[in-house]
């Protein structure tokens, strides 16, 4: 972690500061309609606020809001400049259409004011009426612009553009100016954009996580022109860590902020989650989630990866009374749609559960997850061009989300277009580069391409950085196998039987084969004892209890006659049958970081 990431303040000092500084920003974004923000803020506050109990939190807030509250207009809301009664009547006659979501109306009355929460407004609105009229007239979804939506996009970013070079944006519409470049793919000027934003306004949280998603490079943050020395710099390294899946990185700065006051932040203890998601503590990952739903069981935040969880572990119950639970608070949220879906995933209604993922991507076109799990339900239903196509919406929404990449590499492996597959495993595994199903991934269309040596090489990264299927070793052993190297993959065999033994948990078939390949091996070159046992697990599977049979009566019979045996086993002895090239030496030994070895022949 960079040396800004640490949290110097004292406990008092950081719940002081924080007080402080959100105050007026919940005020400034939530009179610009930026709604995310000001929750995020609130949600804040409220965690610094909450050494008194539940009941006099509620009492407190019931009490704020029945205060007779006179807003000082001239200076929160608008600007520091003196402004008149009729600049106060258009702002809370535009505010009201904005809030209404009438667009078009807030854009039109606000179209001749100058002042700065207007000026948003106008801009803001006919940004949103955009967004709104392109989502309700989509024939399918699909987060890329046509001609006629860029050119909308492409207008309001010339008018920004225009007072941008005249000096006349604040913050807040160096946000916008910066979300609609972005949409236009002009990334540097996106990345200034935003960069300015946080420096004129900090607390804008929204500008920050845009910021970290235009990132690419997490070693360019520390170039950034942003306040370095500012608290808010701590969350967005910790969201750009966990968009980077830097989540070791990312579990320690969250948790050095809990230590200073945070304990009872939802936020912080949603992002451990995740976290925890990404890392595979699947099981601490689901304790974080039930804890946050007990202490706020109206949420719907972040629970579809929540669901995501409870799919892998199977918990059908669970995940059918958390799909229950969030339709009665809200069926029309993008969360609820693909918790429902990932229920219907896992009875086995792949078609259901399509309709589900559309149904999320039809309320939000940029939402990552639908996307890559609407491709994972196609390929169960063995849609390839459908999953292919959804798959690259997800890329387009965020080119580092590594399972749109492997997604697409696995749909290519099956249409047996390998040259294809080994791309996108490739750029999954440049994403996740010690994560060992990306290497396998790579290894397994390697030797289909007959590049054994890479091949080798990436089952040996995948074993050295953790193999968490735990089959990096018996791919390394069948290709050794298949390529006559019979000592090399005895003890590859004989390693892989026991780690199956001590882990007791494995593939069945491929620990038979195993026993068998290495009863076949010993009994070549006469170690008759040990040959004697590997035939003797054989017996305990049906595929290869015939086999063992003759395997045994084979080894009774050089019992009995040893010396006229072992004479026709040395003459029936190749010269290349115990031969041992290179592969077990410098290739299969080293101990390399995968992440720095580059798989690309």
């Amino acid at each position: 972690m960079y040396a800004e990431d640490k949290v110097t303040l004292s406990e008092e000092e950081w719940k002081k500061l924080l007080k402080k500084d959100l105050e007026p920003a919940i005020l400034q974004c939530s009179r610009r309609g930026l709604i995310h923000t000001t929750q995020w803020q609130v949600k804040m506050i409220l965690t610094v606020l909450c050494d008194v109990d539940r009941n006099q939190l509620k009492l407190a807030e019931l009490n704020y809001s029945l205060r007779d509250v006179n807003p000082d207009i001239d200076n929160p809301m608008l600007d520091s400049q003196k402004t008149g009664e009729r600049d106060k009547e258009c702002y809370y006659m535009c505010k009201c259409y904005f809030d209404l979501k009438e667009y078009d109306r807030c854009a039109y009355f606000s179209e001749k004011w100058q002042t700065p929460c207007v000026k948003f407004l106008h801009y803001y609105s006919r940004y949103m009426s955009f967004e709104k009229k392109r989502v309700e007239n989509m024939t399918e979804q699909t987060c890329i612009l046509d001609s006629a939506q860029t050119a909308v996009i492409n207008q309001l970013q010339n008018e920004l553009a225009k007072e941008k070079t005249n000096n006349e944006l604040d913050g807040y519409c160096c946000y916008l100016y910066g979300i609609l470049c972005k949409r236009l793919n002009l990334q540097q000027e996106a990345i200034e954009a935003l960069c300015e934003a946080v420096r004129k306004e900090p607390l804008h949280w929204g500008a920050w996580k845009e910021l970290a998603g235009l990132i690419d490079d997490i070693r360019l943050a520390k170039s950034l022109d942003i306040p370095h020395s500012h608290w808010m710099k701590n969350f967005f390294l910790g969201h750009l860590y966990l968009e980077h899946q830097m989540n070791q990185a990312a579990i320690q700065l969250y948790w050095s902020l809990r230590e200073k006051g945070l304990q009872k932040s939802s936020y912080i203890q949603a992002q451990l989650a995740i976290c925890y998601h990404n890392h595979r503590i699947v099981e601490k990952a689901i304790a974080e989630f039930s804890e946050l739903q007990a202490a706020d069981p109206y949420r719907l935040d972040n629970l579809d990866i929540y669901s995501n969880l409870l799919y892998i572990k199977e918990k059908k119950a669970l995940l059918s009374h958390l799909a229950h639970r969030a339709c009665d608070i809200d069926k029309y949220r993008v969360e609820t749609c693909c918790i429902v879906g990932n229920l219907y995933s896992l009875r086995a209604e792949h078609q259901k559960a399509v309709v589900y993922f559309q149904r999320a991507l039809k309320i939000n076109p940029h939402y990552l997850s639908a996307w890559t799990l609407m491709g994972h339900e196609y390929m169960e239903m063995k849609n390839s061009s459908a999953a292919i196509q959804s798959y690259r919406q997800a890329i387009e929404a965020n080119r580092r989300d590594y399972r749109a990449w492997y997604g697409l590499g696995q749909t290519y492996e099956i249409l047996r277009m390998p040259s294809y597959s080994l791309y996108y495993y490739q750029q999954a595994q440049l994403l996740q580069p010690n994560d060992s199903r990306m290497l396998l991934a790579v290894g397994e269309i390697y030797e289909k391409l007959g590049q054994n040596e890479n091949a080798i090489r990436s089952y040996k990264l995948a074993r050295n950085v953790g193999d968490i299927e735990g089959t990096a070793l018996i791919k390394l052993a069948k290709l050794m196998q298949k390529l006559g190297i019979a000592d090399v993959a005895a003890g590859l065999y004989k390693e892989y039987v026991s780690d199956c033994e001590a882990r007791e948990t494995c593939d069945k078939g491929e620990l038979c084969r195993a026993y068998k390949f290495l009863a076949i091996h010993c009994l070549r070159y006469q170690e008759l004892g040990d040959a004697y046992q590997y035939a003797q697990k054989c017996l305990l599977y049906e595929e290869t209890k015939e086999e063992a049979k003759s395997l045994l009566r084979d080894i009774a019979v050089m019992q009995k006659n040893p010396q006229e045996e072992q004479e026709a086993s040395m003459e029936e002895e190749t010269p290349d049958s115990r031969r041992v090239l290179f592969y077990d030496s410098d290739l299969l030994w080293d101990n390399q970081d995968s992440s720095n070895v580059n798989l690309t022949p």
